[in-house]
């Protein structure tokens, strides 16, 4: 079927809006009815070619358009809400939200904590992808900086070690400067996906930072391999790229270890 003419500017706009399909009903046998509403939603976004930020239909207009009823639709919005793909603000209306990964992250932390105790748990394997991630990145850093100069684009990433340094001379290190540190390391890159990615294995982290108990390496220690990957990245040296990024990971890993052996 074809949109209804916009509530807003008549019979026009509803000329030049893209096909939008029912919830067909044949399709009750393969999809339970909560999916196939979440899927009709996310069909009629891509159709309508809208973005993050572009309002949604209103629920009366879902319910005429897509042949749905309210309940379907009230139901369907809360869980695109849940992993981010509408956003719902009351008062104002329905968008298409940003990427969110909160729901991952959630997810992750709840199974990492109920295997913590397992020689292979599943926080360690998120450990080794995340370090398998950064060393390729920080290579990919450094192919950059082989192409051009890199010093201005990591400025920001000099002067979270610089604040790093600063509180470890005070006796610890910030989790949020430590996180910054990733976060604008990888700037460069110009890849938005990265800074969501690590920030969701960091959220993960940091939720079960307490059951790992207090990491062994002093904030000095902490400071100095971050300020190693930050040397191996602005001198192109690829060697002591991998070893600080190893070295890096390592108090992870001693924690795990840890707690292994506690268990």
């Amino acid at each position: 079927m074809v949109f209804h003419a916009d509530r807003h500017g008549g019979g026009e706009a509803s000329a030049r809006s893209p096909k939008v399909r029912r919830v067909p009903a044949g399709n009750r046998r393969r999809l339970s009815r909560a999916v196939e509403v979440q899927e009709a939603v996310k069909g009629l976004i891509l159709e309508r070619g809208l973005t993050t930020g572009d309002p949604l239909p209103t629920e009366s207009e879902l319910m005429e358009e897509l042949g749905i009823g309210r309940n379907s639709v009230r139901e369907a919005l809360k869980v695109l809400q849940a992993v981010g793909i509408v956003d719902i603000r009351h008062g104002f209306g329905t968008f298409v939200g940003r990427m969110s990964l909160n729901g991952l992250v959630d997810e992750l932390a709840f199974h990492s904590r109920i295997t913590l105790q397992d020689e292979r748990n599943h926080l360690g394997h998120l450990t080794e992808i995340r370090e398998i991630l950064e060393s390729v990145l920080v290579q990919r850093l450094i192919d950059q900086r082989d192409e051009r100069d890199l010093a201005p684009d990591l400025a920001p990433a000099r002067d979270v070690i610089a604040q790093m340094e600063a509180e470890a001379r005070l006796g610890t290190v910030s989790p949020d400067t430590d996180r910054l540190f990733h976060d604008v390391l990888y700037l460069p890159l110009g890849n938005p996906l990265v800074g969501r990615l690590l920030g969701a294995f960091w959220e993960v982290y940091h939720q079960l930072s307490d059951d790992l108990g207090p990491p062994d390496e002093t904030p000095a220690e902490l400071a100095r391999k971050h300020r190693d990957i930050y040397t191996a990245v602005i001198t192109g040296d690829r060697a002591l790229a991998a070893t600080a990024m190893r070295a890096h990971f390592d108090g992870v890993r001693a924690r795990l270890a840890r707690l292994g052996q506690q268990h």
